[in-house]
């Protein structure tokens, strides 16, 4: 296994241990604009799950994500990398970065350009998933999770 390699393995295992939003947090109040939505995603192909609810604020910027869901180490990192990348970003951000995971995913191992990649960050670990069609989908869950979220809190159709 190469260096980069090694990395890449090291990243997916420290989210996987220590993962950025789990634990279900309310639903944020509409009182000041804010938009929020919740979904369960199930992969039948394995079993993992997880449900995600996300708050926006009236300006189109992730506040918050949280999560519970269980399953193979690779979707639980993917959404603990997901929440990381894109509390804070706005939608158009989210959009763009949902994207380039996407592409990702379809890159076969081979990755992404450099500017592609430094948007990714952490996700980044997640190219050599892309070799394996079965491990695919366990990586795309979480972003499944929060677009359906978005989608559901009306949060897309004021974007």
């Amino acid at each position: 296994m190469s260096t980069l390699e090694q990395m890449y393995q090291q990243v997916i295992l420290d989210h996987a241990k220590r993962p950025v939003g789990r634990g279900l947090v309310d639903l944020a109040s509409t009182d000041h604009g804010h938009l929020a939505g919740e979904s369960h995603q199930v992969n039948p192909t394995c079993g993992d799950e997880v449900t995600l609810r996300v708050d926006v604020t009236p300006d189109g910027e992730v506040a918050g994500v949280s999560w519970e869901g269980q399953g193979c180490s690779i979707s639980q990192a993917s959404v603990s990398v997901m929440t990381s990348l894109v509390e804070g970003a706005p939608l158009t951000e989210v959009a763009r970065l949902d994207r380039l995971f996407h592409d990702l995913m379809s890159s076969r191992g081979k990755g992404l350009d450099d500017d592609a990649e430094d948007a990714l960050g952490d996700a980044t670990a997640f190219t050599g998933v892309s070799q394996y069609p079965a491990r695919i989908k366990c990586a795309l869950l979480g972003w499944a999770a929060l677009k359906d979220s978005l989608a559901r809190s009306g949060a897309l159709a004021t974007s």
